[in-house]
């Protein structure tokens, strides 16, 4: 590894700071150093506040070592008016000689205009170190603005069977195939994406609230599958505790294929990422019509013998981890 590479790696490293709170800027990550030692760092501050570069520049107690510094960021810095400045305005202002960027922000408002301006204004810019890493953390961002749709994981728990709900239940509330920790993992993950969706179905049979409890942060946008609007509004998704959007037969053509014109739903309502929980059928909807990028599939210790099957899936596994006695298995779309 490279001095670069070493910098670069950690504005990746502290940028996983802002994962669930910058959306829908990207959570974009800054390191300043200056003789091999960094004097400023900063991640990107939620939605409306200051970007990656300024909470770095602002961090450095001496702003005359500034002019003889490398300011290292994982994405190409802004060059237009946004809810903030443009970062390369600020960035040149300190006359920093150096600019090291992870990959280009492919947003057409930006897209190659923040580094011309930094090379016109005499800055000395390297682009592209560990460019994969940078694009692979900033997933959610170049999905969304590039395949104009939201970044799409999917998740649920299975039995070591292949079931994913029993045949029959007594209680409309959900019967538990993992344990409390990668119940609490899932709470994890609700706050880190901007939305989450299920069927009808699942909330009829189980009630959920769909929202983060065992875990500190920002309960995720509500969006519920429900042809004919039929849900009661006694069900846990309509209480205050996060806001729910309902999708339904005034909204998309049930006779056509649903799960790119739900997409096209998030994408209108600026959703940059979504959680899908199911059901069975809301999980193979967007597999079959190949619309997902991640799947996070619990296998637990359970054996149903009878019930829903769990969803006909294909992907490249990344990962397989034990939790306790269960097994996550984690898969990207190849």
């Amino acid at each position: 590894m490279n001095i670069h590479e070493k910098y670069i790696k950690r504005c990746i490293e502290i940028a996983k700071n802002g994962l669930g709170t910058t959306r829908p800027n990207p959570m974009v990550g800054c390191v300043i150093v200056l003789n091999n030692t960094i004097i400023g760092e900063g991640f990107t501050s939620k939605y409306g506040g200051p970007h990656a570069e300024v909470n770095a520049i602002n961090s450095v107690k001496d702003k005359t070592l500034l002019n003889q510094a490398t300011l290292y960021v994982t994405l190409e810095p802004c060059s237009h008016y946004g809810k903030t400045p443009p970062c390369s305005d600020l960035i040149i202002a300190h006359k920093i000689p150096n600019i090291v960027i992870g990959c280009i922000d492919e947003h057409e408002k930006v897209a190659g205009k923040g580094i011309e301006k930094l090379k016109n204004a005499g800055c000395h810019v390297t682009v592209g170190v560990l460019e994969n890493e940078c694009k692979i953390h900033h997933k959610r961002f170049f999905t969304f603005h590039n395949k104009k749709r939201p970044y799409i994981i999917l998740k649920w728990a299975e039995t070591k069977d292949g079931f994913i709900s029993p045949k029959t239940k007594n209680q409309q509330k959900p019967v538990w195939i993992t344990n409390e920790y990668s119940r609490q993992l899932v709470h994890q993950w609700r706050a880190e994406e901007q939305a989450i969706l299920v069927g009808a179905n699942t909330v009829l049979q189980d009630n959920p609230s769909l929202t983060v409890r065992d875990w500190t942060g920002e309960n995720p946008v509500r969006i519920v599958i429900d042809k004919n609007y039929n849900l009661p509004k006694f069900c846990s998704v309509f209480n205050n505790e996060a806001k729910t959007i309902i999708i339904g037969k005034n909204d998309i053509d049930f006779k056509k294929p649903i799960a790119k014109q739900i997409c096209n739903i998030l994408y209108k309502n600026q959703i940059t990422s979504v959680i899908i929980e199911g059901g069975a059928k809301t999980l193979q909807t967007f597999i079959n019509e190949k619309l997902w990028d991640e799947a996070r599939i619990f296998i637990g210790e359970k054996a149903f013998k009878q019930g829903t099957k769990s969803p006909n899936f294909s992907g490249k596994l990344i990962s397989k981890t034990k939790i306790k006695e269960d097994i996550l298995n984690m898969y990207i779309n190849d």
